[in-house]
């Protein structure tokens, strides 16, 4: 449970991070969740290819799979309404 945990906020922390640096650079708001969604997609087709069906294969995991991803997914939203709030408050980045 404790290794969840600490997978979950490390996740969280990567994508906010990345999503954050990546909005600076870029200058768009929503860019980093597109790009973890099409990870994500991405990485599911990449695993169910040849193997079974797709939802044969998502039913394998279990809830300390999912876990993690939506801890990711919570961190790339939060990264987009933070350099939002900023834009709004007047701070210009790059």
């Amino acid at each position: 449970m404790l290794q969840l945990i600490i997978v979950t906020v490390l996740l969280f922390v990567l994508f906010f991070g990345l999503g954050f640096i990546l909005n600076m650079l870029m200058k768009t708001t929503w860019f980093p969740i597109y790009g973890y969604i099409a990870l994500v997609i991405g990485l599911v087709i990449y695993w169910g290819w040849g193997t079974g069906s797709l939802a044969s294969n998502l039913a394998e995991y279990s809830v300390f799979d999912y876990v993690p991803a939506v801890g990711g997914l919570i961190g790339a939203i939060l990264s987009g309404s933070t350099i939002r709030s900023l834009r709004q408050k007047g701070f210009r980045m790059f």
